[in-house]
């Protein structure tokens, strides 16, 4: 199979990086690699920007019900090349075929909240806030914005969280794609393209984290919007405040799901088989860590060993495949690691992946569905991100003694329970730290009405993604008081103090 050398997008053209480095990217079922992208230079970065703020002033002005008309013209060339777009995200990711198509309809959900752009960007106005003032507030966009990107949602999170809403506001955007699954992002550019989105208004660069810190001090990049690991979202952060930018980081997460005796343990048991291993784990809302009450434990371990085991481990292309690779050889090995961590630690292997071999695809990343059993509040194999489909079980005698575990993790993107009881989901649903909450629901992400709305060490910044805090995100306020004078105003000799900011008139 030829290797296919990628571009870099800058001012609506495709560019050979002058680089000398290139980054290969992997098919994960078969091992091979299909293609490389360029680790492009200081200046190609540069450049990216130069063009995204060359195309702020034109867009910007550009009605927004002009905007949206491009969006939805965008929308209908989704939709046509969805399966295109599908087969592409599982070949370069490893999702199989149901979740590389999640990935592109995830594409389509933003869009389509974008396209309320002109009802989500009213501003508000006061008549008569003093005598004869009035108050208008405004949304205008910001100007240029980069966009960080992780490998596991090489659609959705570049395509759908991150360029839609800013571009529907009136601003630009560099996306830095992540090295590892650029192909579907780049794909989905031409799209934009073809739907008559003007030059520069979407750029994209991949590039080293060296590169990628360019866009955390460049004096032109107004805010920056991250999906990724903790440590690196506290770097970028920490660097793009300082420099005076707004920064959404959206980080890692551990999450954990409540089992009570009372829950509807078969179906809850296929939820969370679904929930820990779909995405082969590699999703920030995986439900990694079941918090089993003692009383039903050994019976719902023993549903998820069944169920796990029944999964069909294939290439992702294929419609049949329920579980695919991890996405590198590198990331194989990280998750194997754990798997022996959490065993050196004194966890309970239950059922193993480690070994698994795809006939006819051995050269593919694959790791089977593995769970671990007795996993205590101190084993890091329980309270770390894995990224893989490994399911760590922590047993305990109640309802309390289970939310003070999953209470006492870093993490809080996300929780689950599973009950039939509605006092315990209501006390669930109201104390928990998660920040995005399920009840008999394994993957609680909401519709993109709604926000992405991660807590504690798996999110930084003020206003999370999607929803109205996307739209409040990518705007600024500009509240505007205005004052027409009379024919006897004209002749007055005396200007108040405050000049009609203080509502009322002063006595």
């Amino acid at each position: 199979m030829s290797v296919k050398k990628l571009k870099y997008f800058a001012g609506g053209q495709w560019l050979d990086s002058a680089t000398e480095k290139y980054m290969d990217v992997y098919n994960p079922s078969t091992g091979e690699v299909i293609a490389q992208t360029p680790c492009c230079t200081k200046e190609e970065v540069d450049y990216a920007v130069e063009c995204a703020k060359k195309a702020f002033p034109a867009w910007s002005n550009t009605p927004v019900m002009k905007r949206v008309q491009i969006i939805y013209d965008f929308r209908d060339l989704l939709i046509a090349h969805m399966d295109e777009l599908t087969e592409l995200c599982a070949r370069e990711e490893g999702k199989v075929w149901g979740e590389a198509k999640g990935d592109i309809l995830k594409v389509k959900e933003p869009v389509e909240l974008a396209l309320s752009a002109p009802s989500l960007l009213m501003g508000e106005s006061i008549r008569d806030t003093s005598s004869g003032y009035d108050t208008t507030l405004y949304r205008e966009p910001v100007g240029v914005f980069a966009g960080i990107a992780p490998f596991n949602f090489p659609g959705m999170i570049p395509m759908g969280w991150m360029t839609p809403m800013c571009i529907a506001c009136g601003n630009t955007i560099v996306i830095k794609a992540a090295s590892m699954t650029p192909m579907t992002c780049m794909r989905i550019a031409e799209l934009w393209q073809e739907a008559g989105l003007p030059d520069g208004v979407v750029n994209i660069v991949t590039c080293s984290r060296h590169e990628a810190d360019l866009l955390l001090e460049h004096p032109d990049v107004r805010g920056v919007t991250f999906v990724g690991s903790t440590s690196v979202g506290l770097h970028i952060f920490s660097r793009a405040a300082e420099n005076g930018k707004r920064v959404q980081c959206l980080c890692e997460a551990k999450n954990h799901g409540l089992v009570l005796e009372d829950a509807a343990l078969e179906r809850s048991a296929r939820g969370i088989i679904n929930s820990s291993f779909g995405c082969a784990g590699e999703r920030c809302m995986a439900l990694p860590v079941i918090v089993a009450q003692e009383s039903i434990a050994d019976k719902l371990v023993e549903y998820l060993v069944k169920f796990a085991s029944e999964l069909k481990i294939g290439p992702a292309y294929e419609k049949d495949s329920q579980l695919g690779p991890v996405v590198s050889a590198e990331h194989k090995k990280s998750v194997i690691d754990w798997i022996n961590k959490g065993i050196e630690e004194g966890a309970t292997l239950v059922l193993d992946g480690r070994d698994t071999v795809v006939p006819g695809y051995e050269g593919g990343f694959y790791v089977g569905p593995t769970i671990l059993d007795n996993v205590t509040p101190e084993m890091t194999v329980g309270t770390r991100e894995i990224f893989g489909p490994v399911l760590c079980i922590k047993r305990v005698k109640d309802f309390e003694e289970g939310l003070a575990i999953m209470n006492a993790n870093p993490f809080a993107n996300g929780s689950v329970i599973f009950t039939q009881s509605g006092y315990y989901a209501r006390e669930f649903t109201k104390r928990t730290d998660g920040g995005m909450v399920g009840v008999n629901v394994g993957i609680p992400v909401p519709v993109g009405v709604f926000p992405f709305t991660g807590h504690k060490k798996s999110f930084f910044g003020d206003l999370h993604c999607l929803g109205k805090d996307g739209f409040r995100f990518y705007t600024e306020t500009k509240a505007v008081t205005t004052r027409w004078f009379d024919e006897e105003e004209m002749k007055a000799k005396h200007v108040d103090t405050w000049d009609g900011s203080v509502g009322g008139d002063l006595k």
